[in-house]
C-alpha cells in the first residue's frame, strides 16, 4: 500500500470535523453603497484598540457578516506599518470568527462590520486579538 491511501479515510474524517479558518472574498466588505450606509446609519462602539462600526443589513452572501479593516494614515504614515496592523486584525478575526458566525446564524442575522484601529502605536498580535474578542462579545451581547 502507498502511504497516501493508508491514511485517506482518516484524512477524510478529519477534514469533516475540522473547522475552516479562512477569510474568503465573499466575507470582505467591498460594496461602496453598504460602506456609506454603514457610516451614516450604523452604530459604533470602542473595544480598545479597535473601533467597531456595524449595521444590521441583509447581505447577498452565504456568510452572516461581511467585514472590513482600516488603519488611519494620520497615525501611521508608512504603508508598511498600516498593512502590518491590518494583517494582525484580519488574522485575529479569522481565527476567532467561527463561534461568532455560529451564533449569528442561529439568530439568522447578517451584519456589515468595519474594524478601525484607533491605537497610536503598533501593538502586538495578542493585544489586537484581545480587542477583537471583546468586540465580538459586545456584538453578540447586543444582538
Amino acid at each position: 500500500m502507498k502511504g497516501g491511501t493508508l491514511f485517506s479515510p482518516f484524512l477524510l474524517y478529519f477534514s469533516r470535523i475540522m473547522e475552516r479558518y479562512t477569510f474568503e472574498k465573499e466575507e470582505r466588505l467591498c460594496s461602496r453603497i453598504i460602506i456609506e450606509k454603514l457610516f451614516t446609519e450604523g452604530k459604533s462602539f470602542l473595544s480598545y484598540p479597535l473601533k467597531v462600526v456595524l449595521l444590521k443589513t441583509p447581505i447577498d452572501c452565504p456568510f452572516p457578516a461581511q467585514s472590513s479593516f482600516s488603519v488611519s494614515k494620520r497615525n501611521f504614515k508608512k504603508a508598511v506599518h498600516r498593512n502590518l496592523i491590518k494583517r494582525r486584525m484580519r488574522e485575529a478575526f479569522r481565527l476567532n470568527k467561527n463561534d461568532f458566525y455560529e451564533k449569528l446564524k442561529t439568530e439568522n442575522i447578517q451584519f456589515a462590520i468595519m474594524f478601525i484601529f484607533v491605537g497610536k502605536e503598533i501593538l502586538d498580535y495578542q493585544e489586537i486579538e484581545k480587542g477583537m474578542k471583546g468586540a465580538m462579545r459586545k456584538i453578540l451581547k447586543n444582538v
